[in-house]
């Protein structure tokens, strides 16, 4: 069961931006990613008060994805990538970035906090970040 609203192209955008920033992490990493994208479109607090939709989420601006402004965001979506993407759009979820709205690619060890939000950990060369429940108490919810 989708936990946010998806047509067949929200699906290619998300894989696209998935594929564009974690190609490197492998599946993991990419359905890692998948699931801050998913968290920042299905919330409504923080930054994301008015994000509603996976194009929001990809453009959001400020506080939105680098990989949008560089052209190989812009490649066709692949199959592999489509099935990533359509897999955290139903809501699988995986550590650390199950309850995540952030991530980024740090030169040297993560930061415990990153703007204020508190590390749950990295996975390969990518730190995920989540708020606090006060903060958010909707990202850690059940679909």
């Amino acid at each position: 069961m989708a936990v946010i609203k998806a047509n067949s192209n929200d699906i290619d955008m998300l894989a696209r931006l998935m594929r564009a920033e974690a190609e490197g992490e492998g599946e993991l990493g990419m359905l890692m990613a998948g699931n801050v994208m998913v968290n920042r479109t299905r919330v409504r607090c923080l930054d994301f008060g008015n994000v509603n939709t996976i194009p929001q989420m990809a453009y959001q601006s400020p506080g939105g994805f680098e990989a949008v402004q560089k052209s190989y965001f812009y490649q066709k979506a692949r199959e592999r990538d489509r099935r990533l993407a359509r897999r955290v759009v139903n809501g699988e979820r995986f550590h650390p970035a199950e309850f995540s709205l952030w991530f980024f690619r740090p030169e040297g060890a993560c930061p415990a906090q990153w703007w204020g939000q508190w590390n749950t950990g990295r996975y390969k060369l990518h730190c995920f970040y989540q708020p606090l429940q006060a903060e958010c108490s909707e990202v850690f919810g059940t679909f």
